[in-house]
């Protein structure tokens, strides 16, 4: 009996220490999608008895990922990234010294384990990227937001240290970006910071709000106070001596291309801005092309499906309550993706988590500023040059009906100091490709097509 007890009191004592033992530091672990292997790195850190977790995943480059919230309760670590459209679920396995558990992110789930110590990888760069050291002056920098009470790190780059230059400031797409605007494995902002520099023009590129080493929150943060992000950045170029601030230009790549024209608006300080795959339609109407576009399943009737379409958006854009907007959300949600989904044989898990993702999307407040947001009154307000480009194989922003809506802006608004050019066999990123799909865009080496770098650049010095 003596023996017993002892070993029920070493068992319990043995849990308690698995559940209660401090989990700060790297854990990493590899999971498949597809036939791709994905290496995800989860540091944790745990200060006055409180988590906080950054993922970097260095299969596509991304680093920098914060989740809101994590926590770690009898074994159990839940990583809430809501805020980041991710979340992470694992029970800590005291046998196998590991965390198992599910990844989440928009519609996938993915199962992954996690074991403490980082992985080494190799990180392979694709041969636009610059090589250190560079042949000019290069600064990481921190500026502040005062009305968001956020600071914004970023990197400055300047032909040279001594002097004083025209500058740009880039400005990223949707969703949480680096500095770089990592994606699938490239660093477009890296690239076209590097060339500009190089050409006498210098850069600043920061980390979004809540990302890499920017603080803030990024999943309550709207197109609108992103371009506050922006507007800092210029009151920061302005302190400076060694910044021309009679030149200072704004380059926006997909939605950064409709925060451009909304900061620039704000501001006396603007001489130009670049647009670079960016939309002239209201959130609305690109919503409901991607929506059609960009979706992953057939559909029998395509009128009904926009129907049903514009219909959720009425729901979310609506001025009823939060509550009675999910509610709502949620049923029209069943009534019309859960048979689509169902009819292709789709398990019921997966519609579940589909919808649940397609909830939590349409629910943010980004999403309903957004929906609301036509860049055209923007941009039919900017008295400076603009320079719009987008690629003829975008599947993302449609060339010609975005152009479009960008011209006739610009024509309402009398300015008659625009550019607008499509470039051929260019995709969302500006790289040259086949067919413009996003699964392509990994398989590309090239990052950022050269003749779409000397239009930039061509287009600028004309203006400074």
């Amino acid at each position: 009996m003596k023996t017993i007890v002892a070993f029920v009191i070493a068992f319990i004592i043995s849990i308690v220490n698995a559940f209660s033992q401090d989990i700060s530091g790297d854990w990493s672990g590899e999971t498949k999608r597809g036939d791709k292997l994905i290496t995800f790195i989860f540091k944790i850190k745990q200060e006055n008895a409180e988590y906080s977790t950054t993922i970097d995943v260095p299969t596509f480059r991304i680093s920098g990922i914060k989740p809101s919230i994590t926590t770690f309760t009898n074994g159990k670590l839940i990583i809430d990234g809501s805020n980041v459209g991710m979340n992470y679920i694992g029970v800590f396995n005291t046998k196998a010294q590991q965390f198992e558990g599910t990844y989440k992110e928009g519609g996938i789930e993915m199962v992954l384990n996690l074991k403490k110590g980082a992985v080494k990888i190799v990180d392979s760069k694709r041969p636009q990227e610059p090589v250190k050291p560079y042949p000019y002056y290069e600064e990481e920098v921190i500026f502040k937001n005062t009305e968001a009470n956020i600071a914004l790190a970023g990197t400055l780059t300047l032909p040279n240290k001594n002097g004083k230059f025209p500058v740009v400031i880039l400005i990223s797409g949707s969703g949480p970006q680096d500095r770089d605007e990592s994606f699938m494995g490239h660093k477009p902002f890296l690239v076209l910071s590097d060339y500009l520099t190089r050409k006498g023009i210098g850069v600043l590129r920061f980390d979004d709000r809540g990302h890499g080493e920017s603080t803030g929150d990024f999943g309550t943060a709207t197109t609108e106070d992103f371009s506050k992000d922006v507007l800092s950045a210029i009151a920061y170029l302005k302190t400076r001596n060694d910044i021309d601030i009679k030149n200072i230009g704004l380059i926006g790549h997909s939605e950064g291309g409709i925060i451009a024209p909304l900061a620039a608006n704000n501001s006396n300080d603007i001489a130009f801005i670049v647009l670079l795959a960016s939309t002239g339609i209201s959130g609305t109407e690109l919503s409901v092309m991607q929506s059609k576009t960009l979706r992953q399943f057939p559909v029998k009737d395509e009128v009904g499906y926009e129907k049903n379409t514009r219909k959720a958006i009425a729901i979310v854009t609506s001025n009823k309550s939060e509550a009675e907007i999910k509610n709502e959300l949620t049923k029209h949600y069943n009534d019309f993706l859960r048979p689509i989904l169902t009819s292709l044989n789709v398990p019921e898990k997966n519609i579940n988590a589909f919808i649940n993702s397609q909830l939590k999307t349409s629910l943010k407040p980004w999403s309903r500023y957004f929906l609301q947001y036509n860049p055209a009154d923007e941009i039919e307000k900017l008295q400076i040059p603009v320079l719009s480009l987008n690629g003829s194989k975008d599947s993302q922003v449609n060339a010609t009906i975005n152009q479009e809506g960008i011209r006739k802006a610009l024509i309402k608004g009398g300015n008659k100091n625009y550019k607008i050019l499509e470039l051929e066999n260019l995709n969302h990123f500006f790289q040259e490709c086949k067919t413009g799909k996003m699964d392509e865009y990994r398989k590309i080496e090239q990052t950022f097509s050269p003749i779409a770098l000397q239009e930039i650049s061509n287009w600028i010095f004309k203006r400074i």
